[in-house]
This record gives structure tokens, C-alpha cells and sequence, in this order.
């Protein structure tokens, strides 16, 4: 799957209930899901960053939706040829 049709799939899945809650609410969540991760992370819960990583996947791809922005769009814009300060692949940013 694609990081658009994953974008595309929450965004028919929880959209409507997204937007009502309000971008800024949305991040909240967004950022407790961040600090689940980092918990995991930390513990070096294999299991637990699996599933954690996906619920920040999913509120990313909600707070883009509602801003209007294509997440894959994004990303290769930035990231898709590269570092963006060096240009190279592998980075070789000192």
C-alpha cells in the first residue's frame, strides 16, 4: 500500500468524526500517540513500536487530511531525491 491510499483509507475510515474534533484536538492526539512510541522505543517493546508506529502513521495521515495535504506528495517533495540539504543517498551531511 502506498502512503496515499493509506492516507486515502483513514480519511474515508475516521474523517468525519476528525474533522468535527478540530485539527488542534487532532494533534493532541497525534502527539500522545508520538509519546507512546517513544515509551516503546525506549523499552525496546518490538511489539509495542509496531503498533505504535501505526497509530502515528494514521494521526499524521489525519491532521494532512485536514490541512489540505497529500502526505506522499509531501514527502517525496522533500525526500525524494534524497537528503534535502546534501542531495545525496546516502546522506553525507557532516
Amino acid at each position: 500500500m502506498k502512503i496515499a491510499e493509506f492516507q486515502r483509507l483513514i480519511r474515508r475510515t475516521y474523517h468525519a468524526r476528525d474533522k468535527k474534533r478540530g485539527l488542534d484536538k487532532d494533534y493532541l492526539w497525534f502527539t500522545e500517540e508520538v509519546g507512546e512510541l517513544a515509551e516503546a522505543v525506549r523499552k525496546r517493546d518490538r511489539k509495542r513500536i509496531f503498533a505504535e508506529a501505526a497509530d502515528v502513521l494514521a494521526w499524521l495521515c489525519t491532521i494532512c487530511s485536514i490541512s489540505g495535504v497529500e502526505l506522499e506528495e509531501a514527502a517525496l517533495a522533500k525526500y525524494g531525491r534524497g537528503c534535502p540539504r546534501c542531495k545525496a543517498i546516502p546522506c553525507s551531511c557532516a
